[in-house]
């Protein structure tokens, strides 16, 4: 099985705000998340790993909600935007 390495750099330079609002200083574009979004993103940008992340999304859903594929979807999405980077390793 292989899993996914991320280059977080690019990540790391956007300014998130803790309402959820999102800026891209290399591009000047913006968006919104929501919470579990917003997260994953201050998570990912103070670099957790991210099946420390999903844990800690289990922890504030109530009845143990399965997150890892919705933190990959989201992950996906970060790819989509440009916002990080991956890599297989083995």
């Amino acid at each position: 099985m292989q899993q996914a390495s991320y280059d977080l750099s690019r990540l790391r330079s956007l300014a998130i705000s803790d309402t959820g609002f999102v800026f891209d200083p290399r591009t000047g574009q913006s968006f919104t998340v929501n919470s579990s979004g917003l997260l994953v993103m201050k998570s990912l940008k103070d670099g957790l790993p991210i099946r420390t992340i999903q844990q800690m999304l289990r922890d504030t859903l109530d009845g143990g909600h399965s997150v890892e594929d919705d933190v990959e979807s989201f992950l996906q999405v970060l790819l989509d935007l440009g916002l990080t980077s991956a890599e297989s390793v083995r």
